[in-house]
């Protein structure tokens, strides 16, 4: 069974940084496609970043924050940089995986929250 693991969410002030990583175990997979989500309160969840066969980032982070992913440690980063209030969400990472089970489907991180405040 393949579980993504987050961590790195927390409290940080505005114009600081924080580093998210997501590390995928569990057997025998292949990391396809991996991306990062967020959901602010009372708003619904939003995909901030992805990399496919290219890399994409919704128009608000664009500039702020990289994703990017280690193929050898089979985890994956959301780095964020110059961070405003308007960032404060829940950030869950999302993953299309193959296993010979299961084939591809999507897996997702359990959530880590991440408040900009001073």
């Amino acid at each position: 069974q393949v579980q993504l693991v987050e961590s790195g969410g927390g409290l940080v002030q505005p114009g600081g940084s924080l580093r998210l990583s997501c590390a995928a175990s569990g057997g025998f997979f292949v990391i396809n496609t991996v991306a990062w989500y967020r959901q602010a309160p009372g708003k619904q969840r939003e995909l901030v970043a992805s990399i496919t066969s290219t890399t994409n980032y919704t128009d608000s982070v664009k500039g702020r924050f990289t994703i990017s992913r280690d193929n050898a440690k089979d985890t994956f980063y959301l780095q964020m940089n110059s961070l405003k209030p308007e960032d404060t969400a829940v950030y869950y990472c999302a993953a299309n995986i193959w296993t010979m089970r299961s084939g591809s489907i999507d897996h997702w991180g359990q959530g880590t929250h991440v408040t900009v405040s001073s």
